[in-house]
């Protein structure tokens, strides 16, 4: 996934004498909407807060033998960087930030460009090192991301869905002592349960290709809408995404989905369809 730089953001608490120099912290923004949450942060939490974008371009690094290519471009020792954590490092004079993290449920980096002006660098310095494992300049793979159970902002849900839709539970904590933005609007959710909910697709037939627009399908009588649809080599099954009606949402209800092929048969399953650990990228 393309995303835009991050942005960083400077808080010094409100309302109290200023004590040393301002905390910093990072926020990759993507295509979501965390940018809106950091600036309804420096509205409503009675901080002080400074938003900017830093001058920061990310490339990626992801697959099975992306921790090859790591360790020949900075060293071994930056093979014990955890998941999800990142360091600032020089590569031959090129400043970035090499982070554990990715979009495809593989083992992954990605390495943040601090220097426009070194683009051209830092490419070169990937490729060559990648070139003894085959690297390949690609776009985002679509199906190791939806094989790793992983949403696409805009595609899979927007900001008019939450988290309990999108059987994110185990990441709101409702009953931490710190107050936070939506939390008595969540606790309302939770309490009164969700109309619909994001299910996981096997789809018959032949290979399809990914879907470049939602297709209508149907459960039982009531509408439901696929979102991502894609053939998994891996699995050697169709697979994807639907929004179905929170009583139709069962593992193993089938539905009928409207391909541009024509109607197929499709199954709901559980997700992710590989790693349900997520062992994979932590490894």
């Amino acid at each position: 996934m393309a995303s835009p730089a991050p942005a960083f953001f400077h808080i010094r608490p409100g309302r109290r004498p200023a004590c040393g120099p301002p905390k910093t912290g990072g926020l990759a923004c993507a295509d979501g909407d965390v940018l809106l949450y950091a600036k309804g942060l420096a509205a409503r939490a009675g901080m002080d807060v400074r938003l900017s974008e830093a001058e920061a371009y990310p490339v990626r690094l992801q697959g099975p033998k992306s921790k090859d290519v790591v360790g020949d471009l900075f060293g071994e020792d930056l093979l014990s960087l955890r998941y999800y954590h990142f360091r600032r490092l020089y590569l031959d004079g090129i400043p970035v930030i090499l982070t554990r993290t990715g979009w495809t449920s593989e083992v992954g980096y990605e390495v943040y460009l601090l220097d426009a002006a070194r683009g051209t660098d830092l490419w070169e310095r990937i490729m060559d090192a990648g070139r003894r494992y085959q690297i390949r300049p690609a776009g985002p793979s679509d199906i190791r991301r939806i094989e790793g159970g992983i949403f696409n902002w805009g595609a899979d849900m927007t900001d008019e869905n939450n988290p309990f839709e999108l059987g994110l539970d185990r990441l709101v904590d409702l009953d931490m002592e710190a107050d936070f933005l939506a939390r008595e609007a969540l606790r309302r959710i939770r309490e009164d349960g969700v109309r619909q909910k994001i299910v996981g697709l096997e789809i018959d037939g032949d290979r399809l290709e990914m879907n470049a627009t939602k297709w209508p399908s149907s459960v039982n009588g009531a509408s439901a809408t696929v979102t991502s649809a894609i053939y998994s080599p891996r699995l050697q099954k169709n697979i994807g995404y639907a929004w179905v009606p929170i009583e139709h949402a069962g593992p193993g209800t089938p539905l009928t989905v409207e391909t541009p092929e024509g109607g197929r048969g499709a199954t709901i399953v559980p997700m992710p369809f590989v790693d349900p650990d997520k062992q994979i990228p932590k490894a």
